[in-house]
């Protein structure tokens, strides 16, 4: 029997199925790995927007993460939406304690819009217990200001911001321009440390974008989990969120989510 690579997630429920564990999921099944979850919050949500939240007590998230890792064997994992606080210390120490590995933080803080999602001190505990045992960080625009200090209008601001960021401990750095002006609309910047790369796809005019940041952390996961190198993995990834940005789901009376791309993509 071939031996099926495993992922986990770590984020919250979107019950209009276009974010968080339902992007995950999907994104874990077309990437070719098996998807397994721990839900933080559970969301009212739709195309229209977010009309409640509700945590999943802390002991539940931790009973999720251990009932995963105790008993599969979990090749990379991913991180969304965290809410508060007290998640954010339970699932890093949840990490350290079982010696995860091929760690992707999407550091669900900020809105492609600019909107802050959650409070200070819930981004002071992603600085310093989760950041650091990142393999990849995927800050949004907005997300990269709040963690660099610094405005982002350019690209050599956003290759600042990523080395900045590299410092607070991940392996690797991606300042995404989902939310960047003109030019730069689309362009990310990586940063490991060493060098800096910049990764550029077709633009797609789509409306319909939403769980683009999800997918895209999640392809990265799965990338990784099927052993790929992490700058390979995002360059996978990438390209994997601009097919499913072409077949983009227009549900709904706002923003509908990405779509699905039937078959992995294999770049280089």
């Amino acid at each position: 029997m071939t031996k099926i690579a495993v992922a986990l997630t770590i984020a919250g429920s979107d019950s209009g199925g276009g974010a968080g564990i339902q992007a995950d999921l999907r994104a874990f099944a077309f990437n070719g790995v098996h998807g397994t979850c721990a839900i933080t919050c559970i969301t009212a949500q739709n195309t229209l927007g977010v009309t409640r939240v509700d945590a999943v007590p802390v002991s539940g998230v931790i009973a999720q993460i251990e009932a995963v890792v105790t008993d599969i064997t979990v090749a990379a994992l991913k991180t969304g939406m965290l809410l508060n606080q007290e998640i954010i210390k339970a699932v890093a120490a949840q990490i350290n304690l079982h010696g995860l590995s091929n760690l992707v933080v999407d550091p669900v803080m900020v809105s492609r819009t600019g909107a802050q999602l959650i409070d200070n001190n819930a981004i002071d505990s992603l600085r310093e217990y989760l950041i650091p045992h990142a393999t990849v960080l995927t800050p949004n625009r907005y997300e990269a200001q709040l963690l660099s200090g610094l405005e982002i209008d350019t690209l050599e601001q956003m290759k600042k911001a990523a080395e900045k960021i590299y410092k607070l401990g991940s392996k690797a750095v991606i300042v995404k321009g989902g939310a960047m002006k003109d030019g730069l609309h689309g362009v990310d910047v990586w940063f490991d440390g060493n060098k800096h790369e910049i990764v550029q796809t077709e633009t797609i005019e789509t409306p319909h974008t939403h769980g683009t940041g999800c997918t895209l952390s999640a392809a990265i996961a799965a990338n990784l989990a099927l052993g790929e190198e992490p700058f390979s993995a995002f360059v996978q990834a990438k390209h994997y969120v601009t097919q499913a940005l072409k077949n983009a789901l227009p549900l709904g009376s706002g923003t509908g989510p990405v779509g699905i791309y039937t078959g992995r993509l294999k770049i280089g």
